[in-house]
């Protein structure tokens, strides 16, 4: 695995401007990295510098949003109109939906979460009920020693086809097999002819994307130069993210 480089770098800008030429599918993830994380995620929005670079590049290519949240929940953060959403991990389509055998593959968890409840709730620990996944968060816990082992506790036992995936201050429970992000971008590629990419994101559930990303694309990790990801580059932060857009806009319009 090669070692990343800054996509900000003289390396990174030629190779987004390059791109932006071979009319690709621009996919990002949203929170850290169209957005900052916040303390509170009902709180997160796209920042105002970024909503009209993003608007305008909506206009002149495919821009897609690929998010752990429900599409629903994201649509109204984003300040943009972009071409396609997908939440839940890859697995809720905007036109489609959340397949029902996920849902239902989901309900003797959400028995075993109700009847620990106020537990979680004592340590700090929320859930989110995505419908096709479940989010337990403990970002806000006081104590997230005591509130991992809570949770730690919960998924001890989980029903079949059930798995866990682990992020920023967040486990998500999954349902085995269920599409993720790398199997959304690959059918939006197809869906709207690209035969080139870009993907951002800053979390383990992008990696499906960078693990299956063309010679050809930019793919880029938000955070620390990581060399275990499949990313070819990485932004020192999400702030940096501003500057990734100004540039796709430049290279479209080599003379302004």
């Amino acid at each position: 695995m090669k070692s990343q480089k800054h996509l900000l770098g003289t390396e990174g800008r030629l190779a987004l401007s390059r791109l932006v030429q071979d009319k690709p599918l621009l996919a990002f993830d949203f929170d850290g990295t169209l957005a900052p994380i916040v303390m509170h995620p009902d709180e997160a929005r796209v920042p105002p510098d970024m909503v009209p670079l993003l608007a305008e590049l909506a206009q002149r290519l495919p821009v897609v949003i690929l998010t752990g949240r429900q599409v629903e929940d994201v649509r109204h953060r984003l300040g943009f109109k972009p071409t396609h959403i997908v939440g839940n991990h890859g697995a809720e389509d905007e036109v489609q939906g959340p397949d029902p055998a996920l849902v239902q593959a989901l309900a003797p968890f959400r028995a075993r979460v109700a009847e620990r409840r106020h537990q979680l709730g004592a340590a700090g620990v929320s859930i989110e009920d995505k419908s096709a996944s479940i989010a337990i968060h403990y970002r806000l816990s006081p104590d997230p020693v005591v509130a991992r082992e809570v949770i730690d506790e919960l998924v001890a036992q989980l029903p079949p086809q059930v798995v866990t995936e682990h992020g920023k201050r967040v486990v998500n429970v999954l349902v085995d097999g269920a599409p993720d992000k790398g199997d959304a971008m690959q059918r939006l590629m197809a869906q709207y002819g690209c035969a080139s990419g870009f993907y951002a994101g800053d979390d383990t559930n992008d990696e499906p994307v960078f693990e299956r990303a063309g010679h050809d694309w930019v793919t880029a990790r938000v955070g620390p130069r990581l060399d275990d990801s499949h990313a070819r580059f990485f932004l020192l932060e999400q702030a940096e993210m501003a500057e990734v857009l100004r540039q796709m806009t430049r290279a479209l319009d080599p003379v302004a």
